[in-house]
Parts: C-alpha cells; sequence; structure tokens
C-alpha cells in the first residue's frame, strides 16, 4: 500500500491556472504546509468536463436542492454535461480507492460543499446551494472526510479534518492486511482514546461491536466499524472531553510516577482546561513519561500521536 496519504483537491488551490479568469487560487496552508505529508489528486470540474480557460464564470440558478448551472452573461445551460462528468469522476475515485478525503473550494457553483449562491429570478440569492461535483462527491462517498479551504483556516477545524484522513489512512492500510477480527480488535485498540475524545457513546458502541464481531461476517463487522468509526470523527473534541481522555491515560502510569511528576500532568491538564495552555502541552508530558517508564499500552495510542507535529495542529488555545 501507498504509504502516502491520498488527499482530493480542488486543482485551483494548489495553484493550477484553472479558473475561470486563467487564475488560480493556492492556498499555501495546503500546498506548502500538508503538501509534504500527503498525495494529492487535483480536480478542476470545469477544465475537466471540457470548458475552456478562461471562460465566462458561471452560478447556480433555481432550486437550492436542484439547481441549474448557468453562465452568468449568456445564460447557456451547463447543468447536464457537469452532471455526467461529475458521476463519471466520483466513479473513477472511487474505483481507484484509498482517497483519505477532499478539500473543496468554498464558494464554487462546482466545488462548494455548502453554503454556495443559488440566485432565482426575484429576490436575494440564498445561501444554501451545494457544488455539483461536490454535491455528487458526498452523496457518493459519504464516510470520506471533507472540508474547504475556507473553513480549514479555523484551527480547530483543520485539526479535526486531519485527524480524520491520517485515520482513515490507518483504516485502509488495516483493509489491506485483509479483514481478519484480530487486526481489527489491534486497530480498536490502538484508537479507541482517539474516539473517545469525540463521542464517549460511539467509542462504547464500537468496543461491543469489536467485542461480538464473531458473530457478524467479516464485510459486515468492517463496514460497520467504519461507518460508525467516521460518525465519531465528525464530531468535535471538546476540551471536557479532552480533559477526560488526558485523566484517564494518566491513570495508566499509577504508581509509576513520583507525586511531584503526577502534580505537573495534573497542572498541566488543568492549564488546559482553562485555555491556558494548548492540548500538545499536556499531550507531550504524557508521551515523555509514557517512553520513560515503557508503557507499552500508550506506546501504541494514536491519540497521542495522530499526525506529524509539523503541522502544529494542537498548538491553538
Amino acid at each position: 500500500m501507498n504509504d502516502r496519504i491520498r488527499l482530493g483537491v480542488s486543482a485551483c488551490l494548489l495553484g493550477e491556472h484553472v479558473r475561470y479568469n486563467g487564475g488560480h487560487k493556492r492556498d499555501r496552508w495546503i500546498a506548502d504546509m500538508l503538501g509534504p505529508h500527503v498525495e494529492f489528486v487535483p480536480v478542476c470540474p470545469e477544465a475537466e468536463c471540457g470548458l475552456p480557460v478562461p471562460r465566462e464564470t458561471m452560478h447556480l440558478v433555481g432550486d437550492p436542492d436542484h439547481p441549474r448551472l448557468l453562465t452568468t452573461g449568456t445564460g447557456i445551460d451547463h447543468t447536464s454535461r457537469m452532471a455526467r462528468w461529475a458521476r463519471q469522476r466520483v466513479r473513477e475515485l472511487a474505483r481507484r480507492g484509498n482517497l483519505c478525503g477532499f478539500i473543496f473550494k468554498s464558494g464554487s457553483p462546482s466545488c462548494g460543499m455548502r453554503s454556495v449562491r443559488v440566485y432565482a429570478p426575484e429576490g436575494r440569492p440564498s445561501r444554501r446551494g451545494v457544488g455539483m461535483f461536490a454535491r455528487a462527491f458526498m452523496e457518493s462517498l459519504p464516510h470520506v472526510p471533507v472540508e474547504d479551504e475556507g473553513r480549514l483556516r479555523d484551527p480547530v477545524v483543520r485539526e479535526n479534518f486531519i485527524e480524520r484522513i491520517f485515520t482513515t489512512h490507518r483504516w485502509h492500510a488495516l483493509l489491506a492486511g485483509g479483514r481478519r477480527r484480530g487486526r481489527l480488535v489491534q486497530f480498536h485498540a490502538e484508537n479507541k482514546l482517539l474516539v473517545l475524545a469525540h463521542s464517549p457513546k460511539h467509542a462504547k458502541a464500537l468496543g461491543t461491536l469489536v467485542a461480538r464481531a464473531e458473530a457478524l461476517s467479516p464485510t459486515e463487522v468492517f463496514d460497520m466499524y467504519f461507518e460508525r468509526l467516521a460518525e465519531a470523527l465528525k464530531l468535535k473534541a471538546t476540551v471536557a472531553k479532552h480533559c477526560h481522555v488526558l485523566e484517564r491515560i494518566l491513570g495508566y502510569f499509577k504508581r509509576q510516577l513520583a507525586a511531584d511528576e503526577r502534580q505537573e500532568v495534573l497542572e498541566a491538564i488543568a492549564a488546559f482546561r482553562r485555555s491556558h495552555v494548548p492540548l500538545v502541552v499536556p499531550v507531550t508530558l504524557l508521551n515523555h513519561h509514557a517512553r520513560k517508564v515503557g508503557q507499552p499500552t500508550l506506546a501504541q495510542q494514536t491519540y497521542l500521536h495522530p499526525h506529524p507535529l509539523e503541522l502544529h495542529l494542537r498548538n491553538h488555545v
């Protein structure tokens, strides 16, 4: 299996000159910070469906749930062309497999994943639209993590999305080794604290599913597990839930830490709870102690190292 994460992205965000005016919308964080850790799969719906560069601008018109894609000046209808191409492109992406996520261009009539303007003959435009390609993608691949570059400027949203694509990549690695119960048990053991930080309810349900895995077919149990895992990771990992996980990790050490070392960790967790320090502070302390005492269970926990440190995703307060 390819060790690099396959990540779909609107091509203009990588600096490709595919926009209506022949320009681009290169995003430095996506291209320069995230780029070294992924294999980008660039997509430009307008250019790939056969429209020229440059071209007349387009917008969505009519019913927000079933809009038409029209050029803004001449009113040429490209709805059928875009719909046919989008269905085919999504099938190609699904057939290739191992796609771990997609970053869409916000506001685009083809790539916008939410709040796209949809114009009506009269009145103000609605902001309930979804770009035609983005809609086809999300309907066909509902468990593939998606975001747009605008929302990724929010550090909490960014951390959640990157955590999801790295977890999805680990899941694909699991599937590449075969759908065997023992491998699923190991995967759950390594990721249970990560899930717990998002949803205690889902963490309990996944544990129950793994425990009764022998009563189900491998296809059933693996499909059910990933569906619930994807649901869990969409939920926000709050400060309170993080603190619960951090305190639980501290419990793994029992009598292995001196009183002052334990107190130092508790103070770091309390400071994080009050938003005085970022999550990376208590996590770094716990990682240090896990290596120092040789705690094998914690060494495998993805919660303590879910993504590369150089992405600085846990450094925000």
